[in-house]
Formats: structure tokens, sequence, C-alpha cells
């Protein structure tokens, strides 16, 4: 069974990568470790597809190591005691490169396996994850490698992928593929940074297109239909999941509906319809709040209706209250306010409950007999139902958690209430 097309055109040189300008143009740091031939331990973070694994073999070749590659999903202690035991042979006289994929998947042991390894310089640990290697890779590999980070390629650079891959098939398969105009384009633009998807979809491409005296067309209806849904990069347990609702909130926050329409296309389309409805919700609470109270139960409306009809109509009464929080003025006051008030909790600031406010209707034998009696006083008995008391405990008394915002309603709240509490009657 031939290896896909990504492994058959694996770049050989840095040149002919694409991709991970940030960390290998010329004068970059990565790049000049590479060309130094002292290779640290490393760990490579970013998506699929853009160039880990290529970049790796790379490193092996020009340090001349022997190279080992084990994957964290299926590898175990016994794979490593198999590498460490190539230690000190022939093959192995320049050191040991070890390419250790998707390593949050190694628990505990089997990182701590590396170490001894690691530490002594007889291993080259290169590791690569999808996920936040500060969360998922243990510390002790992490305080002894070089954290780089691998991003999505640009579609115009994947596009450079896409007609190499082209023009390597015609070579391979011994035959003229024409292409329509915007095929590669469209790929490299679908397959949303991953090269190796884009490659393979490709080579899909010619596999399904129709010949005729030796011609192979290839359409751009075809890429459509191979490319269909690959841009999306999302898993519900992975860190991507969270990047989008983070930018899908603080494009709200933001009052930019264009980018808010986006991530919530983005949700949608990956079929995440609960994760976009919380995120508005909080964002409607949050971030409009008490500059527009009033977009709280229009929200949830939308939210409602969009849960009752499902996807793909609930796109609509969604788009309908992304719009409309992105659009709205926006206040944060009671959210810092309640967020402080937690901080004090936690903190221990308590206090006791002023007597006047406590559920008691009678005093107990420990009561000052000159001070019986709970002394709350009924606003609703007073002019404008306000009267001065003290509503926090005594070891909070003067606290303020709450400052009005600068927006239509709150001021307007402001002064309406510095004209009571100041004694002037409405």
């Amino acid at each position: 069974m031939a290896a896909p097309l990504a492994d058959r055109l694996r770049p050989k040189t840095l040149e002919d990568m694409v991709g991970q300008r940030h960390l290998l143009a010329p004068g970059k740091v990565l790049r000049k470790i590479i060309e130094s031939g002292e290779i640290p331990n490393l760990v490579f973070y970013g998506p699929s597809g853009v160039g880990k694994t290529t970049l790796a073999t790379m490193i092996a070749r020009q340090t001349n190591r022997k190279l080992f590659k084990l994957n964290g999903t299926t590898a175990s202690t016994s794979d490593i005691r198999d590498v460490v035991s190539s230690l000190d042979t022939l093959e192995t006289v320049n050191g040991i490169l070890l390419y250790l994929d998707e390593i949050q998947y190694f628990n505990k042991k089997q990182q701590q396996t590396l170490l001894e390894f690691m530490e002594n310089g007889q291993i080259t640990l290169i590791a690569s994850t999808t996920e936040n290697p500060y969360f998922y890779v243990y510390n002790a590999i992490l305080s002894r490698s070089t954290v780089f980070e691998f991003k999505p390629v640009e579609a115009s650079e994947v596009e450079q992928a896409v007609e190499r891959a082209f023009v390597f098939l015609e070579g391979e398969r011994k035959e003229t593929i024409v292409r329509e105009q915007g095929v590669a384009a469209y790929i490299a633009t679908a397959c949303g940074g991953d090269v190796r998807k884009a490659m393979n979809a490709a080579e899909l491409c010619v596999l399904s297109a129709d010949r005729s005296d030796g011609i192979c067309s290839v359409t751009l209806q075809q890429a459509k239909e191979v490319s269909q849904r690959s841009s999306m990069r999302y898993d519900k347990d992975g860190e991507e999941h969270y990047d989008i609702l983070s930018a899908f909130q603080k494009s709200m926050r933001g009052s930019d509906s264009n980018a808010a329409l986006h991530y919530l296309a983005r949700l949608l389309e990956a079929g995440d319809l609960p994760s976009a409805c919380r995120r508005l919700m909080v964002c409607a609470c949050e971030d409009v709040g008490l500059a527009w109270p009033q977009i709280l139960p229009i929200v949830k409306a939308a939210v409602d209706i969009a849960l009752q009809v499902g996807l793909p109509e609930a796109q609509i009464p969604l788009a309908d209250a992304v719009v409309l929080v992105a659009n709205a003025p926006k206040s944060n006051t009671a959210y810092v306010g309640i967020k402080q008030a937690m901080h004090d909790i936690h903190l221990g600031k308590v206090g006791s409950i002023p007597r006047q406010l406590q559920n008691k209707h009678c005093d107990g034998a420990d009561r000052d007999r000159n001070r019986k009696g709970q002394f709350y006083q009924y606003p609703h008995e007073f002019p404008n139902r306000w009267v001065k008391q003290q509503y926090l405990p005594d070891e909070l008394k003067d606290t303020v958690y709450y400052e009005y915002g600068d927006n239509k309603n709150e001021q307007a709240f402001r002064l309406y209430w510095e004209k009571i509490k100041n004694g002037t009657n409405l």
C-alpha cells in the first residue's frame, strides 16, 4: 500500500518547507539552533499538518542522528526501552533523536523513563503535541526542553505545496494533470492551514478525476467535494474549542458583528449549538449588562427558539441575537462588582449580618436590655421608598463593589439615587 502523498513528498530542506516563517526564516532562533548542529530537547506545539514531524526528520538528517519515532497513543514503556537499547551501537554513534508524537498521551511514569537519558545527552527528545504543553506535559519534561509554537500555514503558502503535489503526481503517474482555474487556491483555503490535508486532497482529486487520451482533468467541483468541511479544526475537548469560544465572546464584547458571526458560524458548522448558546447568554449578561438590561430576555428567547428548532434553522435566531449583542451598548459594572465581592468572600471577609437585617423577631437573653428590638426600618414606609441604614457587615462597612457605568441607563440610576440620598423628594 502506497504511503500518503504528504509522506512521499515530504520536504528535504528548510527551504522546501512551507509555513512557520516565524521560526524558520533566516535569522530566527529555531533555524539558528538547527544550523548550529547542537540540538537541545524540544517541544513542538501546534495543530496537525503544519510541519512538526517534517522538521524533526530534517533535524535528525542534518545532525546525523539516528531517528526513532513513537506515538503517544500507541507506544509503551517497552518501546522506550527498545530505543534505549540501541544506544552505543554503530548506528547510534552520533546519538539518538527520539521524535515522540502526541506526548500528551504518555503518562507520568512513561515520561519519567526518558529523563535520565535526556539529562546525560544520550537521547535528544523532540516531542510534539496538538494541546497546550503547559497543561498536558509534565513539568520535569518541560523544564528540560524548549517549547516552540507552530501555527496554521497561510493559504498562499499551502497553495504552493498543492501545486507542487500536482507536479509530483504528474511525474509519478506519468500523465498530464490539467487543473481548472482556482483548484489549488480552493484546496489551500478549504484545508484550514493543514498542509498534509491539502496535499492529500490534491491526490484525491487526481484519483477521482476523469481521464481521456492520457490527460487527467481536475475540476473545481471535485476540489470542493473532497475538501468539504476540512477547514474546520474543532475538538470539543481540545484547545481549539476554547479558542473559538473565546474569540466569539471577545468579538461580541468588542462590538464587531462580522467577526462574531464568523465565530458563530464555526461553532454551528461543528454542531456545537449548546456552547454557542451558553456563551451568547454569558456575553449578554457580562458585557451588555446594565447598559441595556432589556437585552437579557431577548437573548434568552432567541436561545430558547434555537434549542427548540435545532440546526440548521437555529442559526437564524442566534444570528439575530449575536448581532444585537455586538451592537448593544456595553457595561460590565455588575460583573466587576460581583467578582470583587466573591474575591472578598474567598478571603474570608464575611462578618456578621447586621442585627436589623437578621431573620429574628425577638431578642435572646444575651441582648442588651437597653437595646431590645431588631430596629429594621422598612423602606416602603419612608419617602421615595428609601431610608438610610447599614446593610453590609461591620467588617465591610462602606465597601464599594458597584460603580455606576457611563452609559445612559446607569447614569440615570445614579442621578435618581443621588437626589434621593441627598434629601431631595422626587
